[in-house]
C-alpha cells in the first residue's frame, strides 16, 4: 500500500483550476456534460426511475435536493439516488474500454447535489470537479479491475470517483477528503455485473445506490466520519496516479449512440451495414449469426419483457434496429419491445464466440454479423467496432448535440432543450452551477431570467 498515491490524489482534488486547463479539456467537459445530462433527463422517464424517484421521496424526506424533470424534493442522499438511477437508466451514457463501465453516470448525480448544497459553486468550478470525478473515477475503475477477479459494476468504484467530485465543491480538506472517499469505497455496492447480464434488473451497473453512497459519505466525514485508506494507495502501478494532470482519461471516454449495452452495438453497425449495403429487407432473413467475444454473448437473445431485458441483449437491438433503422428510448421502452414483428426477427438471431474477438476485450469490442437470406445467399459485415469509439470515430460537436435533441426535446419540449444545450456551451460562463436544476423541470418555454 502506498498512502502517497492518495495523497497524490488529494492534491490533483484541491488544487486543479479550471484557468490552467488547455482549451480542449474544457470543451470536453463540456460534452460530456451535454451527453450525461441527456441522458439522465430522458432516463428520468423510465420505470426504474420512477420507482426510485417514488421511494426517494416518501423514504429519504427533505428538500436539500431536487429530483430531476419530476422537479420533486428530497434529502440530499434521495435526490442522488433517484438522479443517479435516471443517469444509466437507458444505458445511452458515456464509458471508458478498460474499466467496462460509465463515469459520467456515476459522477454527474453527485455533483448537481452537491451544487445545490454550495450556493457559491459556479459552472467553472463545476466543469472542473466533473473533469476530477472522470480522470479519478477512471482510475479508480481500473484498480478496482486489477484487485479483484469479479467483474464488479461501475457503482462500485464510481461511488469513490463522486465522494471527490462532490468533495471539492463542498470544500473538504484533506484529512475530511481522504476518509470521504475510504468510506465510499467501503460502502460502495459490490454489483457482481455478470448476474446483471445473465440475469438483467432494474439494478442495472449499480450506479444510483453508489452515487448515494458518494453523497452519504461526504456528508458524513464532513462531520468527522473515518474511512478507510483509498484504493488509490492500492494501484498496482505509480503510473496510474502519477500521470493525472498530464494524461487526461477524459479524452479517451466512448460515446454510445444507441440506448442498448456497448457490447451489442457493434452487431447493431454490422447488421445494418448488411441491410444497407444489400438493400435487404427483413422478409427476406433466414437467419443472423453474430460473432463476438465472451461476455457479449453472455447477453440476451430471448424476447424482452421489459426494458432491462431489451438493453441487455444482443438479439434485440439487432433486430429493433433492423426494423426501425435506430435504437433509441423508444425502442427499449413499451410498447416497442412487444412488437411481434421485431420478435420475429429476433428468433432468427444466434451467437457464437469468436477466439480473437475474445482475445481482444475489453481493450476493443468486436463482432461480425452474417446474415443468410432466404434464396440462400450470405452477407457479412466484417469485423465491427462501435461507433463513436476513441481515437477515430469520435462524435463532431454536432452529433452529440443531434443526439441531446434526440432524448431531451420529447421531455423537456424543445424551446427548453435548445435554452439548455446553450447554457451547457457557455457554463463556465455561469455564476450558479443550479442553473442546470431550474432548466430541467418539464415546460416548454426556455428559461432566459436565471
Amino acid at each position: 500500500m502506498d498512502k502517497n498515491a492518495t495523497d497524490r490524489v488529494i492534491q490533483f482534488t484541491r488544487s486543479l483550476n479550471w484557468r490552467d486547463l488547455p482549451p480542449d479539456l474544457r470543451h470536453q467537459s463540456k460534452r460530456c456534460l451535454l451527453d450525461t445530462l441527456g441522458a439522465l433527463i430522458a432516463g428520468a422517464g423510465t420505470p426504474p426511475a420512477h420507482i426510485v424517484a417514488t421511494i426517494a421521496e416518501s423514504q429519504f424526506g427533505g428538500s436539500e435536493g431536487t429530483i430531476l424533470v419530476r422537479g420533486s424534493r428530497a434529502s440530499a442522499s434521495g435526490a442522488v439516488l433517484a438522479n443517479g438511477f435516471a443517469a444509466n437508466a437507458l444505458d445511452i451514457d458515456d464509458g471508458y474500454r478498460l474499466v467496462k463501465g460509465h463515469p459520467g453516470a456515476c459522477v454527474l448525480p453527485v455533483l448537481l447535489t452537491a451544487a445545490e448544497l454550495t450556493p457559491s459553486c459556479d459552472g467553472a468550478e463545476f466543469l472542473t470537479a466533473l473533469i476530477i470525478g472522470y480522470e479519478l473515477g477512471i482510475r479508480a475503475g481500473r484498480i478496482r479491475h486489477a484487485c479483484y477477479d469479479t467483474y464488479h459494476a461501475s457503482g462500485s468504484w464510481g461511488a469513490v470517483a463522486g465522494a471527490a467530485a462532490a468533495g471539492r465543491i463542498m470544500g473538504l480538506r484533506g484529512v475530511s477528503l481522504r476518509h470521504a472517499m475510504g468510506a465510499a469505497e467501503y460502502h460502495a455496492p459490490i454489483a457482481p455485473m455478470m448476474k446483471g447480464i445473465e440475469i438483467p434488473s432494474m439494478g442495472k451497473d449499480g450506479i444510483g445506490w453508489g452515487a448515494m453512497v458518494a453523497m452519504l459519505s461526504v456528508l458524513m466525514a464532513r462531520e468527522g466520519f473515518t474511512g478507510v485508506e483509498p484504493l488509490f494507495s492500492d494501484a498496482p502501478t505509480p503510473e496510474w496516479i502519477e500521470s493525472l494532470g498530464s494524461d487526461w482519461h477524459i479524452f479517451s471516454l466512448y460515446f454510445k449512440p444507441y440506448a442498448a449495452c456497448r457490447w451489442a452495438q457493434p452487431a447493431v453497425d454490422g447488421a445494418l451495414k448488411i441491410k444497407g449495403e444489400q438493400n435487404l429487407t427483413t422478409d427476406n432473413i433466414q437467419a443472423i449469426r453474430i460473432r463476438t467475444f465472451d461476455a457479449a454473448c453472455a447477453l440476451s437473445t430471448r424476447p424482452p419483457d421489459n426494458t432491462e431485458e431489451a438493453q441487455y441483449n444482443i438479439a434485440y437491438p439487432v433486430a429493433a434496429a433492423l426494423i426501425d433503422g435506430e435504437i433509441g428510448p423508444p425502442q427499449v421502452l413499451p410498447p416497442r419491445i412487444f412488437d411481434d414483428d421485431i420478435r420475429g426477427l429476433l428468433s432468427k438471431v444466434t451467437t457464437e464466440v469468436e477466439p480473437a474477438y475474445e482475445d481482444a476485450f475489453p481493450a476493443n469490442t468486436y463482432a461480425e454479423v452474417v446474415v443468410e437470406t432466404i434464396h440462400g445467399k450470405t452477407f457479412s459485415s466484417g469485423r465491427m467496432e462501435p461507433r463513436w469509439e476513441p481515437p477515430d470515430t469520435l462524435p463532431t460537436d454536432e452529433e452529440l448535440e443531434d443526439k441531446f435533441h434526440g432524448l431531451v426535446s420529447p421531455v423537456l419540449g424543445e424551446a427548453r432543450c435548445e435554452e439548455l444545450e446553450r447554457v451547457i456551451w457557455n457554463f463556465d460562463q455561469k455564476h450558479c452551477a443550479d442553473v442546470l436544476i431550474h432548466l430541467c423541470g418539464k415546460s416548454g418555454e426556455p428559461v432566459t431570467s436565471i
